[in-house]
């Protein structure tokens, strides 16, 4: 064999058929495989897609029970009030509206000033999302001082629709308001 065949020559184009190679011979992959490989993959950011979308749900719908929005007014008294040494006590009710989107239960409320207090009766109320509840409160007042005449924050245990025990707060006038008008008839005129 000349030593120049033994040089390959890469410029030079041979029309000899290639022969069979040492190796394995390589197989290429089925159009199924790829179509089944392919709709797997789809399938994948189909579920994928959904499961990211309900877990948004899942996060907002959370977020929407744990909301607590309230507005509570003084609205009422039932009957008359007591003079118990220098201190009147009203039997009264706050109106209580939830303006959050879902239901929350009202377990408490409470309210302290130098001359204010006001505390539920131990009931708990069920107020369904836009609706109003009626809490049935003792509200003491020391006769002969005057009434704050900022509103009095009253604080409320509130357990929201997600089962969890939250506080919420909002200010209630008491100037104006029917409770402070039954005083000068409980303690007598100032």
């Amino acid at each position: 064999m000349p030593a120049e065949d033994a040089v390959i020559d890469l410029d030079a184009h041979r029309n000899e058929p290639v022969g069979p190679t040492t190796g394995r011979v390589r197989r290429t992959a089925r159009p199924g495989i790829v179509l089944g490989l392919v709709a797997a993959f789809a399938a994948g950011v189909v579920l994928g897609g959904w499961g990211v979308d309900r877990s948004r749900e899942a996060r907002a719908r959370q977020e929407r029970d744990a909301t607590v929005a309230l507005v509570a007014v003084a609205t009422g008294t039932s009957g008359g009030g007591v003079n118990s040494g220098g201190r009147a006590r009203i039997e009264g009710s706050l109106a209580v509206v939830n303006a959050g989107p879902s239901p929350i239960t009202v377990r408490s409320v409470r309210a302290e000033s130098p001359t204010t207090v006001i505390r539920d009766l131990g009931r708990t109320r069920l107020i369904r999302a836009g609706g109003t509840g009626w809490i049935d409160v003792v509200v003491l007042f020391q006769c002969g001082e005057p009434a704050t005449p900022e509103p009095l924050s009253v604080r409320f245990s509130v357990q929201t629709a997600d089962g969890q025990v939250r506080e919420a707060r909002y200010p209630v006038a008491i100037v104006g308001s029917v409770w402070l008008d039954m005083l000068p008839m409980i303690c007598g005129p100032r």
